[in-house]
């Protein structure tokens, strides 16, 4: 998988995709939150992106991931909530 967003190939981790199961994350909407998700920066390389699909009743969707030579995405969550909201 490859983002347009970040012009990185994407490596989604074993406990990413654990959590993609479990929660019943599609590989088209993880494209979709990557590409097109709000934007939280930790700093210069971690971050999290969140996106509210319409057809899920599980708040916000998101993930923790690092920029290096690819996006790692750690680990897939739902009903998220930005810190502090």
């Amino acid at each position: 998988m490859y983002s347009p967003r970040f012009e990185k190939y994407i490596h989604v981790t074993r406990h990413a995709r654990e959590r993609m199961a479990s929660r019943n994350v599609s590989e088209d909407e993880l494209a979709i939150l990557i590409e097109k998700g709000a934007l939280k920066y930790k700093d210069a390389t971690r971050l999290w992106a969140a996106h509210h699909f319409g057809n899920r009743s599980d708040n916000l969707v998101s993930v923790a991931a690092i920029i290096e030579d690819k996006l790692v995405v750690k680990t897939v969550m739902h009903y998220f909530h930005w810190e502090g909201e």
